[in-house]
């Protein structure tokens, strides 16, 4: 006898196969969302580890903006000290010069002349004196002119001298001060 199937395997079959479709789709979308939630997250802690390297810089560099104005601060000291060192070594070494232009002024100075009234500007001193005769004064001159420490005498003014000093004539001389090179020392 003929086997003739009346049920209907067609339906049943894609049925099964919609079944199989819908679960395989199911599947995908589940590990899709899965990849998707994998990727997010990995790219969530990308970002917050990268925030986190980008704070740590930030810090770091106010850190070292800090201690670069600590070190421009304490160059400008620095820089004020030397220059404080450097004018005190100055004085310090004018020091026994100012004696020595004194002691020079006194060995220089002829009989019958005295000096009224010197400044000093510069290397310049300026005199102004009286002097019993214009011989004295031209002495002085030739003083200064010979002198290690003086240079350069100019005579700018002689005139007599009020009725207080009679017979005396007040000058004014200007002189360059020099200083004298260190004994023993080769050129």
């Amino acid at each position: 006898m003929a086997k003739i199937n009346l049920r209907p395997w067609r339906e049943e079959l894609r049925a099964e196969k919609q079944k199989q479709f819908v679960v395989m789709m199911l599947g995908a979308v589940i590990i899709a969302a899965g990849l998707v939630f994998l990727w997010k997250t990995d790219t969530d802690n990308r970002i917050a580890y990268q925030q986190s390297r980008n704070a740590y810089i930030e810090t770091a560099t106010k850190q070292l903006d800090k201690q670069i104005k600590e070190i421009e601060n304490l160059k400008r000291q620095r820089d004020e000290l030397l220059a404080r060192m450097k004018v005190i070594q100055d004085l310090q070494g004018k020091r026994p010069v100012i004696v020595r232009v004194f002691d020079e002024l006194v060995r220089t100075l002829p009989d019958g002349l005295f000096f009224t009234d010197l400044k000093k500007s510069g290397e310049r001193l300026d005199i102004v004196g009286m002097a019993e005769s214009n011989s004295r004064i031209s002495n002085l001159m030739r003083q200064f002119e010979e002198s290690e420490w003086f240079t350069g005498p100019n005579l700018s003014n002689v005139a007599a001298a009020d009725n207080r000093r009679a017979g005396y004539s007040q000058f004014n001389l200007s002189v360059q001060q020099k200083t004298p090179e260190p004994e023993g020392e080769d050129k």
